[in-house]
């Protein structure tokens, strides 16, 4: 999960509590949220197609993705640890930093139980078509740019339909109420 937050903004733009605990603590400069590098959740699996998915190495992909593309693959490369657990703790404080990145975000809307849709960003998957995020500046720019008819872009919410009934008719009695 990346927390994440833009450049700052200036003029009436007033960021969220940098310690939501505490009143007096200082603000955010910028608009700020939490993006997932992929869009499904990071596990052990085998797909339909028989093929295997280790989180392990998966977490490793997208940690060896966002250090190149940081310029600190050389840091991570020199991280020793024993878990996987352990790692992502050292490469927090490796790739965490004030770095701004061009960024094209997915999003997956979902409904709460108050009815209240929310979203989900997370990171398009890597594509012949580009990549999802890369430094400011660069030359040739491969970035994905963002389609919301493509499916790994943007997931609308399902809205369940619920039936509406004009009234209520209790179920027939299928005999006397005192027969055993």
């Amino acid at each position: 999960m990346l927390h994440v937050e833009s450049e700052p903004i200036e003029g009436e733009f007033q960021g969220f509590l940098v310690d939501p605990n505490d009143p007096n603590s200082p603000r955010y400069a910028g608009q700020v949220g939490r993006v997932r590098f992929s869009q499904y959740a990071y596990k052990d699996a085998i797909l339909p197609n028989g093929s295997e998915i280790s989180r392990d190495t998966e977490v490793m992909k997208a940690m060896i993705f966002l250090s190149e593309q940081i310029g600190k693959r050389t840091e991570l490369d020199a991280i020793q640890a024993s878990t996987i657990e352990e790692f992502m703790l050292k490469c927090n404080a490796v790739l965490s930093g004030p770095t701004f990145m061009n960024v094209c975000l997915g999003t997956r809307e979902w409904e709460n139980k108050d009815g209240y849709i929310n979203n989900d960003l997370y990171l398009p998957k890597l594509s012949k078509a580009g990549i999802p995020l890369e430094a400011l500046g660069v030359e040739n720019s491969r970035l994905i740019t963002y389609n919301v008819n493509d499916k790994n872009h943007y997931r609308p919410v399902i809205v369940k339909e619920v039936p509406v009934t004009n009234a209520f008719e209790p179920a027939p009695a299928s005999g006397d109420d005192f027969d055993l």
